[in-house]
């Protein structure tokens, strides 16, 4: 786990991890507090905007990575596909990592409106 942490760039995986770490904290302090209906649907939309940044950054790291690989492989005269597709590989870390945040994000909204 922590090898795929490193190979998805500490910068981007850091900032979601941050996200995800935030988006527990949201859903937590929401379920012991037992908000009224009016508070629970703030915490539903903090949660439902935090997912959606955690989608957002994910996959903005991948844009960030491919350009920076594309960069590199335009500036050497052969590649090899191996080479390419791993390249290619590492880059949907951040996106996957952005889509786990999301379902996540999903979860919590489900439990929390069942709560209401």
């Amino acid at each position: 786990m922590f090898k795929l942490f490193s190979q998805g760039g500490p910068l981007f995986m850091g900032i979601l991890t941050l996200i995800l770490l935030s988006l527990i904290v949201v859903f937590v302090m929401s379920i012991i507090k037992k908000e009224e209906e009016k508070q629970l649907n703030q915490s539903i939309q903090w949660l439902k905007s935090i997912g959606t940044l955690g989608l957002v950054v994910g996959i903005f790291g991948q844009l960030i990575g491919l350009f920076s690989a594309l960069s590199t492989i335009e500036m050497s005269q052969g590649i090899s596909p191996a080479i390419l597709l791993g390249g290619l590989k590492v880059s949907l870390i951040t996106t996957l990592y952005g889509l786990l945040i999301y379902i996540t994000h999903l979860v919590c909204s489900m439990i929390l409106k069942r709560i209401q």
